[in-house]
């Protein structure tokens, strides 16, 4: 089989932590935070090609954090002004392995969630293998819907238990998500994450897996407290 790749995108900002630099080069447990998500899936054998998609304002960061913190080889891209830019440059450079059939899957990771473990990433990417495309979620119980007039609460047109919160990486199979992006792209499309574009533009099966709680985004400056926490709680540190 193929060797999948994973992509690791880190070229916001994340103004809100409050930090001068790009917040995942913030240090956590004694490790720059993005350094935590390439060593995931690193160790994960079916991952054969790494990327990491970086701001150019990042260059020194980016070389300093490969040669002392990560122990495999990561393939640099530099992302866009979107969100979505960033993930089509970093497809795009994968576009000629993914044509000819060496590289089956990618799956794309927010480097803000340093968390992720190697046995969801690798469960992400099974069920991505299997079906076509795959997100790790969780079941959110505290949404509830409201009458337009916002007099009241409406009942549920589908059962809460239906409402899962999105967690990254998300996994498609490679040619089908390569095309997508390039159709959105001609089109002017803008979606919330990788599987509003494969929902819009692909008649692919996106399904979900279970995600973990530990899996949480650094947004706010307490969460890097509660990530070294539960790194130390997991002996990671």
């Amino acid at each position: 089989m193929p060797p999948a790749a994973g992509v690791v995108l880190a070229s916001g900002a994340g103004t809100r932590v409050g930090a001068e630099m790009n917040k995942v080069y913030l240090p956590l447990a004694g490790r720059r935070l993005v350094s935590w998500s390439l060593g995931a899936f690193a160790r994960v054998p079916e991952i054969g090609v790494l990327v990491l998609v970086a701001r150019p304002q990042d260059a020194d960061l980016v070389e300093w954090v490969l040669e002392r913190e990560v122990d495999a080889p990561v393939e640099v891209v530099y992302g866009g002004q979107s969100r979505q830019e960033s993930e089509l440059r970093a497809l795009r450079s994968l576009s000629s392995r993914i044509e000819d059939g060496g590289i089956d899957t990618v799956l794309i990771h927010d480097a803000a969630r340093p968390l992720v473990s190697p046995s969801l990433i690798a469960g992400v990417l099974h069920e991505a293998r299997e079906h076509g495309g795959a997100i790790p979620a969780l079941p959110s119980d505290d949404l509830v819907t409201v009458t337009s007039d916002g007099t009241g609460f409406a009942e549920h047109e589908r059962s809460p238990s239906s409402i899962v919160r999105a967690q990254t990486p998300q996994g498609f199979r490679a040619a089908p998500l390569l095309e997508v992006y390039e159709r959105a792209a001609r089109h002017d499309f803008v979606g919330t994450d990788t599987a509003s574009f494969m929902e819009c533009f692909s008649e692919l099966p996106v399904r979900w897996v279970r995600g973990d709680q530990q899996n949480f985004k650094i947004t706010y400056p307490h969460d890097l407290v509660v990530a070294e926490h539960v790194l130390a709680a997991d002996g990671q540190i």
